[in-house]
């Protein structure tokens, strides 16, 4: 990791669970790191808790409603002006909501399709235009995906999250090969956990009471910095090596 000491990384959903995880960690390394979140509140008290702990890193909060390309599109321009560009882009932001095909709301769809799928590739789009107006040749871009993005569980609830997070894989896939006819040595990465005990789960199943807590009881579930530590292992390859797709899952999980 000692490459990326004073680099700039853009971290997307910052405030809590798997993102907040990820920021700390790359802080820990020494990379100034944008964390974007629509909390910004979250987002300051992690900074605080980096600047105590004596990381040699910075972590930066910026408030961004991914879903809206406007505010992405200035939140680049203002990494630009401050801190001259993105050299890793972890796009960690995404959520579900409990939206099934034959009886969800078209909002609750279209509010999953514009973070998860359009908020990602628009965020992904403006780091690789930072890295190549600046002759950036190394950076790195990680989708934080999931096992939904590789297999259909038979959970109406996640039916319409699982087909973005299917969108997640190809477009990764599609960025490298992309990133190849490019003539670039940017790498491209997918890493896909299992269960993960954050409160993304609690939010997906508000409406079953105790179902998110039942489900982390049954089993030793992966926890956020289980994530962070995929992430450095990813960043501190080789050049030459392309991790395209990390899968990871607690022992006990049932595929």
């Amino acid at each position: 990791m000692d490459r990326w000491k004073g680099r700039v990384a853009l971290v997307t959903g910052a405030s809590v669970g798997i993102g907040a995880a990820i920021a700390k960690s790359l802080v820990q390394h020494g990379m100034k790191v944008v964390g974007c979140a629509r909390n910004l509140q979250q987002i300051e008290k992690l900074a605080t808790e980096c600047i105590s702990g004596g990381f040699s890193g910075t972590l930066i909060p910026y408030k961004c409603d991914l879903s809206e390309e406007e505010q992405i599109l200035a939140m680049v321009t203002w990494i630009k002006a401050q801190h001259q560009g993105i050299d890793v882009c972890i796009n960690n932001a995404g959520l579900a909501l409990p939206e099934p095909i034959l009886s969800g709301k078209t909002s609750g769809w279209r509010t999953m399709m514009d973070v998860n799928v359009i908020g990602l590739s628009v965020c992904t789009r403006e780091a690789y235009q930072s890295m190549k107006e600046r002759n950036v040749d190394d950076g790195h871009i990680i989708n934080i995906n999931s096992l939904c993005g590789h297999r259909v569980w038979n959970v109406a609830d996640i039916h319409f999250y699982t087909a973005t997070k299917y969108a997640v894989t190809a477009l990764t896939e599609g960025l490298r090969q992309e990133l190849l006819e490019s003539k670039t040595h940017i790498r491209a990465t997918s890493i896909s956990p299992g269960i993960v005990e954050t409160e993304f789960t609690y939010r997906l199943f508000s409406h079953v009471p105790g179902k998110a807590a039942a489900t982390f009881k049954s089993i030793k579930c992966l926890e956020a910095d289980d994530i962070a530590i995929a992430v450095m292992y990813v960043l501190s390859a080789p050049p030459h090596v392309q991790i395209g797709e990390l899968q990871m899952l607690p022992v006990e999980q049932m595929l």
